[in-house]
């Protein structure tokens, strides 16, 4: 087979008219030639870290949407359908994956569970490490959360450290705001990226130190205006990635969306599609091919370097998306799950005044990170009660893998009048999370989701919507675009009924992830992130 196209060589840093060869998948051929083409052929994208479960489908569904915008590879950590099922979580992905085009690269997942301050599905110690690293297709030890484990030299967080370090696969790193010596003993343990910096400074000093950095714009969490000046002093210490994206933000566009917005700011092209595949494929060894002779025939055809219209993706020489049309039949998933408790009752989510000031969350939209307010307490025949004139809002955390009390907070900037939201996505453990306006609504909501055995549900004050998950309760095993539908409506109704939140089930989401600050709640309890312990939900008195 052979093209005629503009090709982009981010080797050479040049753009030129080629005609190019492939046999059994591999470029045979890159010839220069004097006649120029109308379309450019450029490496194919890879998400550098990201999360499939987060776009609520399956690696398959995933591709089928992801190839259509240019991503031919992805570096996925699996910790998701890891805290619910563990090792057997990770085998499905693995297996899943195997039946798509795309190339996915998985991680071992180090912290499962996240932390010890919540109740999670499963546990994967220093010897499940080992055990999926020996699968080929695990290549890396996936974002290593507990930095205060590293820190402190942890017995067990050393020992997937090691093993990780003895077989040579590169550790990731996920260290918010960490900096100084802190952040110099993080490094030092072998962790070479990062994701999750909130400054230009921090990243600096984390690159100074070795890291590289991956400008993140995802769903919930974007950093990809405070991060992009990196791009022009660091070329080749960066990476993009998404994190968690849901399935409508999927349909929209994946790495491509980065590509076009870095190259519309004036950006170099070539450090631009470096960052955008090449460095990724370098950092992680992944098997693609970046346009050389001799590479696996990786590659996509896009229309223009201005409009950046993907017309085809390449995988392994063989076209798996083009004329709008995706080479991928839709596949059959089966449906591990784990949900192990009866409903609650409405009594589960009273709170008794305690006669003191309430320790609330105050959730930031589009934001992981949380503030610390304080208000005082609104009662009703005894009870705390939200406080709607205020938006303080009842927060629950109800633990899905066996039976227990629910764990109450109140939280502020949902927004919410009348209703409940709940979710069983709650990183990481993914038990029931809802916030709502009163212990009705949200017992009902909860309930749905327990009935369903995952999803995620509005509860509008009148009726019920919700979209089942019926892959460990974080999952669809139907296509992108039926998930996409329904979490937009869903999210709508969210608004309808006061929310102004961009992605309110997104921001729902990160209020029981702990490693993040400043306060969130687990099934356990309030957790103060800058503590890293769980603390009171009534101020005492000589706070």
């Amino acid at each position: 087979m052979q093209l005629h196209s503009n090709i982009v060589d981010v080797h050479s840093r040049r753009i030129y008219p080629a005609e190019i060869r492939i046999n059994n998948g591999r470029i045979t051929s890159v010839r220069e030639i004097k006649e120029k083409q109308d379309h450019y052929l450029v490496p194919g994208f890879v998400d550098a870290h990201v999360h499939i479960e987060s776009s609520m489908v399956t690696p398959v569904a995933f591709s089928k949407v992801a190839m259509r915008h240019g991503t031919i590879a992805a570096v996925s950590d699996p910790h998701e359908i890891a805290n619910v099922l563990g090792v057997d979580g990770v085998d499905f992905m693995v297996k899943n994956a195997a039946k798509t085009p795309m190339k996915i690269l998985f991680g071992a997942p180090s912290c499962v569970p996240a932390t010890s301050f919540e109740s999670s599905g499963s546990e994967i110690d220093a010897e499940g490490i080992f055990r999926l690293l020996q699968d080929p297709n695990i290549g890396f030890l996936a974002e290593v959360m507990n930095f205060p484990g590293v820190i402190q030299g942890d017995q067990e967080v050393m020992k997937k450290l090691a093993i990780a370090k003895k077989g040579g696969f590169p550790i990731d790193g996920h260290a918010p705001g960490i900096t100084g010596k802190d952040i110099e003993k993080y490094v030092a343990a072998g962790i070479s990226t990062d994701h999750e910096c909130f400054s230009y400074e921090e990243a600096v000093e984390k690159i100074s130190l070795g890291m590289k950095i991956l400008i993140r714009e995802g769903s919930g969490a974007k950093n990809f205006n405070t991060l992009i000046p990196l791009l022009r002093e660091y070329p080749d210490r960066i990476m993009f990635c998404t994190d968690d994206l849901h399935p409508d933000d999927l349909l929209g566009g994946h790495i491509n969306l980065l590509v076009k917005r870095a190259i519309g700011l004036g950006y170099n092209i070539f450090d631009v599609l470096r960052a955008a595949g090449v460095n990724a494929a370098e950092h992680y060894g992944l098997d693609i091919g970046i346009l050389r002779e001799g590479d696996l025939a990786d590659f996509i055809i896009v229309d223009s370097l201005e409009r950046w219209n993907v017309l085809e993706t390449y995988i392994n020489g063989s076209s798996v998306f083009k004329d709008d049309s995706i080479n991928l039949d839709f596949v059959e998933s089966e449906k591990p799950n784990k949900f192990n408790i009866l409903k609650i009752e409405i009594e589960d989510l009273i709170v008794k005044s305690a006669d003191s000031d309430l320790r609330v969350i105050k959730a930031i939209d589009g934001e992981l990170i949380t503030k610390e307010l304080r208000f005082h307490e609104t009662i009703e025949k005894g009870n705390v009660i939200p406080d709607l004139e205020n938006d303080v809002l009842k927060i629950g955390v109800v633990n899905r893998y066996f039976q227990s009390k629910p764990a109450i907070g109140f939280i502020n900037g949902f927004g919410i009048k009348q209703g409940a939201l709940a979710s069983s996505i709650a990183h990481d453990s993914h038990n029931i999370i809802c916030v709502g306006t009163s212990d009705e609504y949200m017992a009902e909501a909860i309930n749905w989701i327990i009935e369903h055995k995952g999803g995620i549900v509005v509860n509008d004050g009148n009726k019920l919507r919700g979209l089942q998950l019926d892959i460990a309760g974080i999952m669809s095993s139907k296509s992108v675009e039926y998930a996409a539908r329904k979490y937009k409506e869903l999210s709508a109704i969210a608004k309808e009924i006061g929310s102004e939140m961009k992605a309110p089930f997104m921001t729902l989401a990160f209020m029981a992830l702990l490693v993040i600050p400043e306060l969130k709640l687990s099934d356990k309890g309030l957790f103060s992130g800058k503590k890293f312990s769980f603390t009171s939900l009534f101020y005492l008195w000589d706070e």
